[in-house]
């Protein structure tokens, strides 16, 4: 493969640039500048719904060496805003691989940069925080400078975005129980990663898919055991239907797991707040404590809002004393971000991060068997 020679610019919101080679797409991109700390999985990430308006910056300095695979994508689509490399590889190497990244992403029209430091770049996010940038490259990488960070600047912030029903499926599709059922799920699409249902599939579960739109009797009406929430992308604060639906199930008493956005919503539903993090937390490598267990787990990770909750001791839920108590069951031993919240009284629980983990650790796969702990407790109360 011969990687292009054509000049771009990377721009950040404070007027700081960075000049390389342009990789995939000819063209300009915007969007929020986001770094991603896993060594490996980059379809996986390119193709995670979480990451939508977002530009990936690319830590590993050597990206695309093993080309990529349709078996491998999270989602039927390259989701990235534009993408962010030091050393592109010249060579895709695997027995899997049917191409290279570089035309992947030229086919699907994503603008990129190649030939970056990666690593000032990195540091000058987590001294400044998550800002706006821009990738210029060919013709629209001619303008004047002041000209492209005026359209850097232009461009929309995310706290305030409301982007699931963006990513979200339109209609509902049933990812059947493999080998005997054992129960049936609700998962609510909120930019869900296709390994989420596979793994709760293989366990014989029912899921049913359902749009970020749907609504409690919609879900009533299927006669589910539980109720899960995905990850997704956008900023929690906007997503007031989804919490809505979700005081719905918390009042019902119907079983809920939660990851990520998710877990995000959940503590809306209880009556905390949530916040944006300076530059977040994004790749396969997070240090979490698991509370319930004490024990350390490493994570897969993505995203730049979390919960503002109490991290010690019991509280009971803000929003409705019905919901009662709710505790902080992970939290990030990097940063004392909060990572899970387990109700006490309500069948309900979330993380903040990935259990599914493609690419990634397997540590937290338990949590989908919690998620069946809870609903075979439930059905014992039921009965």
């Amino acid at each position: 493969m011969r990687l292009s020679t054509t000049p771009a610019v990377l721009v950040l919101e404070d007027g700081r640039t960075f000049r390389g080679s342009a990789y995939g797409a000819i063209g300009e991109t915007l969007g929020e500048a986001v770094f991603v700390t896993a060594m490996s999985g980059y379809q996986e990430t390119l193709t995670d719904p979480s990451y939508h308006r977002q530009i990936v910056i690319q830590t590993a300095p050597h990206i695309g060496n093993t080309g990529i695979t349709d078996d491998d994508d999270e989602s039927a689509k390259i989701w990235v805003a534009g993408y962010v490399v030091r050393d592109a590889s010249r060579i895709s190497s695997n027995w899997r691989s049917i191409g290279d990244l570089s035309t992947r992403l030229e086919h699907s029209g994503i603008v990129g940069i190649s030939d970056v430091d990666t690593r000032a770049l990195t540091r000058h996010l987590r001294e400044a925080g998550a800002m706006r940038m821009g990738i210029f490259s060919g013709p629209a990488a001619d303008a004047a400078a002041d000209e492209l960070l005026a359209k850097v600047q232009g461009s929309p912030h995310m706290a305030g975005a409301k982007l699931a029903e963006e990513v979200s499926i339109t209609q509902p599709k049933l990812i059947p129980a493999v080998g005997e059922k054992r129960f049936s799920v609700a998962a609510v699409d909120l930019g869900i990663k296709s390994m989420t249902p596979e793994r709760l599939s293989e366990r014989g579960i029912d899921v049913h898919l359902l749009p970020a739109t749907t609504s409690f009797a919609e879900i009533q009406a299927l006669g589910v055991d539980g109720v899960f929430f995905s990850n997704g992308p956008g900023d929690p604060a906007t997503a007031d239907a989804q919490v809505e639906l979700l005081r719905e199930v918390l009042a019902a008493e119907v079983p809920f797991f939660g990851i990520c956005f998710g877990n995000q919503l959940l503590g809306r539903a209880l009556g905390f707040g949530t916040y944006k993090l300076p530059f977040g937390h994004r790749g396969i490598n997070v240090p979490v404590m698991d509370r319930t267990t004490d024990k350390v787990e490493i994570t897969s990770q993505n995203h730049g809002f979390a919960v503002d909750a109490p991290l010690e001791g019991e509280t009971q839920a803000p929003h409705d004393a019905s919901y009662g108590r709710v505790t902080v069951s992970h939290v990030c031993l990097n940063d004392n971000v909060v990572e899970g919240l387990q109700c006490l009284d309500t069948p309900a629980f979330s993380v903040q991060f990935h259990p599914e983990a493609a690419a990634g650790p397997h540590d937290s796969s338990y949590l989908f068997d919690r998620f069946i702990d809870l609903m075979s407790a439930s059905q014992v109360t039921q009965a």
